[in-house]
């Protein structure tokens, strides 16, 4: 009997260690474009009008010929789609436009890590290696999750999420202090 409760304890303590954390699928929306993206445009055939054009504090593009597009919120095929309709009415017949970024916005961490602040996002990135470019822990920090504040469809939404989960340009990742 001893060894049944021992085996009970030990099982609950592994759980304790690492937590399953859910995050609402409606954190997980596509990524979209916002101020701070710098984007490389492609117009097929208009190699005037193909550069690369940063995403300004309005969230908008400003293209020659059609002047300011709305960039924020939208994905880059979104935008593809609003800089060729633009173009279509009566500067280019038939346009294909193509929307890369360049360069991604910054990330931001705050909370129980050596040091706090923006940093440059970098491709395929987790909470883990976001705390790792902010120098690590700090010696009363929770190790096994933080919460992100993320823009989704134009609202700031927070989850809780493990440190293996992935961070997007833009994310504010919050380190919490641990308790015991």
């Amino acid at each position: 009997m001893p060894l049944i409760i021992l085996l009970a304890v030990v099982q609950m303590l592994v759980s304790c260690a690492t937590p399953r954390i859910q995050v609402d699928t409606a954190f997980e929306a596509p990524y979209t474009l916002d101020a701070g993206d710098r984007l490389r445009v492609t117009v097929f055939g208009q190699e005037g009008l193909s550069n690369t054009y940063a995403v300004d504090a309005a969230g908008k593009i400003a293209m020659p010929l059609i002047g300011t597009v709305e960039a924020r919120g939208r994905t880059t095929e979104e935008l593809a789609r609003a800089v060729a309709a633009r173009l279509r009415q009566g500067y280019v017949r038939e346009p294909h436009v193509a929307v890369e970024i360049e360069t991604y916005r910054p990330f931001f961490v705050l909370g129980e890590v050596t040091a706090a602040g923006q940093y440059a996002y970098v491709s395929s990135m987790t909470v883990e290696t976001a705390v790792a470019i902010a120098g690590g822990f700090s010696p009363r920090a929770t190790k096994c999750c933080a919460q992100i504040s993320r823009v989704v469809n134009g609202e700031v939404v927070r989850a809780t999420v493990p440190m293996n989960y992935p961070v997007r340009p833009g994310d504010t990742i919050n380190v919490p202090e641990r308790w015991l």
